[in-house]
């Protein structure tokens, strides 16, 4: 179980006020690639860093253009639509309406590859192409009771976002004191000891809650590559890549408190910043002449340097509690990643393709900037240490299979696999002693799980002219949490658990339990790519 321990933290960051870190549920929004591209990657699962000879692969293994034997250029875009999602969510006695669109135009994907031959069986290519790596467009809903069905002494354990606040307070640091805090301080009564002293706050248990946000952004990625090959038996390649981050997010809370009262809590957040990378890769035939191939890449972290401007807003009772805006600059440095694939033709009918990633996304590198001279940075050591306790590795797994009945007409069929980031009891901690938890403006958070990925494409080549049309289905489940949990400290000779002792109201009035609520991410994709070699 999570807990806090109700002693005052010490500070042992040594930072300035104007340096900041992120926080790992936020980070999570910059790792890890879509599948996307052209519409025959997309329509092969992306199964495609041994097969090479699309442009896409320059994302991943680049060594995947040096097979490229005549010039092209394509370009790509759909629609990606959301489903099993409503703009109008209730729970109980409350609602909402959220500002979004469930259904959205999207310009994917625009490329070339220049190809020059060396001698007989080599040639040495360069490359180009821009991708939306990341597609944030995205409406989350959830709602649900915040009593549970635990009770001690006859009352029921409840819990609220401002309850959340009024735990903390007693043992707040400038770290772990954030906007949130701070807003439902200012509309919250001091509770006072019998000499006077503020020791904390009021609140009011809530009974159930209702969220809802709209995201919305994306992540373009340029990568230039050169590349090559050996006798047409051995395939290198490098990419040199650039990220440009665009995140918007805006999203609402409310709760329904005891004596029917209600609060609500607004937050809008933009993320914004660059980011690059390297990515290394070979493509070799273990059997010359042979159409099966093995392919082997690495991509190095991606180095992002990120602004955050986050707002928070807070009603109670009709009064509103404002802080000033959370506006800073940081860096995360993503994991490596690694992969292998095979790829095997049979005649000129049958492409068949499987890939597998891994990369350590408990590795995320969070950091404090400097502000120097140099622009340089350092770890920030506590928020690194609950990325490690929360994320853990991820696999992805890539099939994909290609089939010409006729010369000119292909279909296409993949899968695509990733496996889950989140330990099965990660959760967002707000009392780290950390600028990420210090500039936070919400406390809700989401456990995402596997996402699973089904594809189908389409191919039609015309003298010089290609067109691929490509259909990708993915859906990803999990659970959310409006808070952090909190839980006495059960060495704490003040309380006792129940039969234990006699103190029993305190110790239910200390739980602060908020229940996981099962949430579904599910999105359709159509992508269409025209294309000429030449």
């Amino acid at each position: 179980m999570k807990k806090l321990k109700y002693s005052l933290a010490a500070v042992i960051s040594l930072f300035a006020l104007s340096m900041a870190a992120q926080e790992t549920y936020q980070d999570t929004k910059m790792i890890g690639n879509e599948l996307n591209g052209t519409a025959r990657y997309v329509g092969m699962g992306g199964a495609m860093e041994a097969l090479g000879a699309d442009v896409s692969t320059i994302g991943s293994n680049p060594a995947g253009i040096g097979l490229f034997r005549n010039n092209q250029v394509s370009v790509s875009g759909g629609f990606v639509a959301q489903s099993g999602e409503t703009t109008s969510p209730k729970y109980g006695r409350l609602g909402m309406k959220i500002k979004g669109d469930k259904t959205n135009a999207s310009f994917d994907q625009i490329g070339f590859v220049y190809v020059t031959r060396t001698n007989r069986n080599s040639y040495l290519n360069v490359g180009f192409n821009y991708h939306k790596s990341r597609n944030f467009d995205q409406i989350l809903t959830a709602g649900n009771s915040l009593t549970t069905p635990s009770y001690i002494n006859g009352l029921p354990i409840s819990a609220s976002q401002n309850k959340l606040s009024a735990l903390k307070f007693p043992y707040a640091t400038k770290y772990n004191w954030n906007g949130v805090d701070a807003n439902y301080e200012k509309e919250m009564s001091p509770i006072k000891d019998a000499n006077g002293k503020q020791i904390g706050m009021d609140y009011l248990n809530g009974t159930e809650y209702l969220f809802g946000q709209y995201q919305k952004g994306y992540i373009g990625e340029y990568d230039f590559n050169v590349s090559g090959n050996i006798k047409d038996r051995i395939f290198l390649g490098v990419t040199i890549g650039l990220h440009d981050v665009h995140y918007n997010s805006n999203s609402y809370y409310t709760e329904n408190l005891e004596r029917n009262v209600f609060s609500e809590s607004w937050e809008s957040l933009r993320i914004t910043g660059i980011g690059v990378d390297f990515k290394l890769g070979a493509i070799f035939r273990p059997i010359a002449e042979s159409p099966f191939r093995v392919g082997v890449y690495m991509n190095t972290p991606v180095l992002y340097d990120l602004s955050l401007k986050g707002d928070n807003d807070i009603s109670m009772n009709g009064n509103r509690g404002h802080t000033a805006p959370a506006n800073y600059d940081y860096k995360i440095y993503t994991p490596w990643k690694f992969g292998v694939s095979l790829g095997h033709t049979i005649g000129k009918s049958l492409a068949l393709g499987a890939t597998y990633e891994y990369a350590d996304y408990s590795r995320i590198d969070n950091r404090v900037n400097e502000n120097d001279y140099y622009d340089s940075s350092s770890s920030d050591l506590n928020m690194n240490n609950n990325t490690r306790a929360m994320l853990k590795g991820v696999s992805t797994l890539k099939l994909g299979v290609e089939y010409k009945p006729v010369k000119d007409f292909s279909l296409r069929l993949g899968y695509n696999y990733l496996s889950p980031m989140f330990k099965k009891d990660a959760y967002r901690d707000g009392s780290i002693e950390s600028y990420g938890s210090m500039f936070a403006t919400s406390t809700d958070y989401t456990n995402w799980d596997s996402t699973n990925r089904f594809t189908f494409g389409l191919g039609y080549n015309y003298k010089k002219f290609f067109f691929d049309a490509a259909f990708q289905y993915s859906q990803t489940n999990g659970d959310f949490y409006p808070f952090m949990s909190y839980y006495p400290d059960q060495k704490d000779k003040k309380y006792k658990l129940p039969g234990g002792g006699t103190n029993y109201q305190a110790y239910a009035a200390d739980f602060n339990v908020a229940n996981a609520t099962s949430v579904s991410f599910k999105r359709s994709q159509v992508l269409f790519t025209i294309g000429y070699r030449f």
